[in-house]
């Protein structure tokens, strides 16, 4: 029994360092290879542009009010949900939800197939024709994206809002507003700052909104995209991947210090939402308005993807189904759908050996393994894949199915981590000892007392990571060839090509995917309870 809890010991010991090897391998090494080759000829071209000015002040104003716009609702929706008795509460959350399963390039083609110059509802409505294209597009395309993260985010702040101090401030006579002001804004100051960075961030970083819809209103990352794939310049590449990293640390800084300075609390008495018409109604219609801009973009794919040809021929046919399986829909889908489970896979092995480390170990290196966890989080996707390009292009790991499952893994990491890393951390801190004196080794604890009880966690990183994997595109992008190619990859190329259909047949397939798989991550949970409970 000694000798089997000194093996799981040495185990555990050699658990950090086989993690920060990993990490070393595929994070840190990549990215020094990135800066490393912004030599001063680069440096130089690039600040020396007089576009470069006008291109930041562009991303950053789209990106504002991206962040603006998409809070403002965003918090709407959230206090709607969480604060009253309205009906239908899970269809619009449904609704809400679904553009964060498609790529944001889909959501950009959306907006074109809507409002572009032979858009539907240009068309319908009498729409100007070409006033979506620039930033009123890159807005709309990024609000309609961001949103639903920004929802989630606040919604699961209000969701555990304690109700107590409202039921004492309305003793003592405070006016809604009046709590408002005194309970809400405190309570929301730390957590609404954390999301705005966030969404700015995204936005910030983005580039599949501006390529569709952004005309010659270039941002950021459009312009890094077009060094890099279209004239082959990867020293500039990296000078702008250098520019995207700078909100995206600030960001990750801003949230990391947020975390370590919040105090968790548990809901000692949740809100009373008795059905009050004058209020459920006006609040289901300010939530029916985002859920049904959020679904247009996917009804305008479905429009699309069964038309002959739009807006000319808008006979109904299952050719454009059929020719984008002929041009490799399937074996990319496959390819996708490999990728999304080894990387899912992969990724939730890593986050749960990572997670009950830094959660259970206290010291320097359970602290430092934490913060290169949480950092990934800090990285761009254009810009990770950038750099490994660089780092990975002379080896027989580029251009490989293996190379896009590991940068999959390291960019989506730092959430599926966190979730697992927040379950752990909530565990009773003297599990350990009492297993040690029990003779269970630390592993097995693991295995048989702690997962058990984070089996829907274990299911949502994985729903996370495989969701992800379906749809990214700024990550994979300088990675894949004809052969390891992910299906999210075809909307680019058919959009070059001016094959709409095509596109939006695929856009509607990582969708299907997507909701297949999220809606059996929740299923399975569910009968497993009820046969326990039978």
């Amino acid at each position: 029994m000694a000798g089997t809890l000194r093996r799981s010991e040495r185990r555990l010991l050699a658990l950090p360092a086989a993690l920060a090897v990993i990490f070393l391998l595929f994070l840190v090494v990549p990215l020094a290879g990135m800066f490393a080759q912004m030599d001063g000829e680069s440096i130089r071209a690039v600040f020396s542009q007089e576009s470069l000015g006008t291109v930041l002040r562009r991303s950053v104003t789209a990106s504002l009010l991206t962040t603006v716009i998409s809070m403002t609702l965003a918090f709407i929706l959230a206090w709607c949900m969480e604060r009253t008795a309205m009906p239908l509460k899970k269809t619009i959350r449904i609704l809400v939800e679904l553009p964060m399963l498609i790529p944001s390039v889909s959501i950009g083609m959306g907006v074109v197939l809507l409002c572009g110059n032979s858009g539907i509802l240009t068309k319908l409505l009498g729409l100007p024709l070409g006033n979506i294209y620039g930033l009123p597009g890159i807005v709309l395309g990024s609000v309609l994206y961001a949103l639903p993260v920004a929802f989630i985010t606040i919604d699961n702040i209000l969701k555990f809002e304690d109700s107590s101090p409202y039921e004492a401030a309305r003793v003592m006579g405070l006016n809604g507003w009046q709590q408002f002001r005194a309970i809400t804004l405190p309570y929301l100051r730390k957590p609404m700052i954390v999301a705005a960075f966030s969404i700015f961030t995204l936005s910030f970083t983005d580039y599949g909104v501006p390529l569709m819809v952004g005309g010659k209103y270039k941002t950021l990352p459009v312009v890094m995209y077009q060094e890099v794939i279209g004239q082959l310049n990867f020293g500039r590449g990296c000078v702008y991947g250098s520019m995207l990293l700078i909100p995206a640390v600030v960001a990750f800084v801003v949230d990391f210090l947020n975390r370590n300075q919040a105090s968790h609390s548990y809901v000692t008495r949740p809100f009373d939402l008795r059905k009050k018409p004058r209020r459920d109604l006006p609040a289901l219609c300010c939530c029916l308005v985002p859920a049904l801009a959020a679904m247009l973009p996917i009804l305008s794919f479905v429009v699309l993807a069964f038309v002959r040809k739009y807006p000319s021929d808008m006979t109904l046919t299952f050719a454009n189904i059929v020719k984008t399986m002929q041009m490799g829909g399937w074996k990319y889908l496959g390819n996708s759908v490999l990728i999304a489970v080894m990387a899912a896979a992969i990724g939730v092995v890593l986050a749960v050996l990572a997670a009950y480390y830094t959660s259970r170990n206290r010291g320097v290196l359970s602290r430092g393994l934490h913060l290169i966890c949480m950092s990934m989080a800090a990285i761009p996707g254009v810009v990770l894949g950038l750099a490994y390009v660089l780092c990975f292009k002379q080896t027989p790991l580029y251009g490989t199915l293996a190379i896009l499952v590991i940068v999959n893994v390291v960019h989506f990491f730092a959430s599926p981590y966190l979730m697992m890393y927040t379950s752990f951390s909530k565990m009773n801190e003297h599990l350990e000892a009492v297993a040690s004196t029990l003779g269970i080794g630390r592993m097995r604890l693991l295995w048989d007392v702690m997962l058990p009880r984070c089996r829907q966690t274990v299911g949502e990183m994985f729903s996370y990571f495989f969701v992800n994997c379906m749809m990214t595109i700024s990550a994979v992008s300088f990675l894949a060839n004809v052969r390891s190619k992910p299906i999210a990859l075809m909307i680019n190329q058919f959009e070059a090509q001016a094959q709409m259909e095509y596109a939006a047949v695929v856009s509607l397939m990582i969708l299907l995917v997507n909701l297949g798989i999220k809606t059996l991550l929740e299923y399975l949970p569910e009968r497993k309870k009820e046969k326990e409970n039978a």
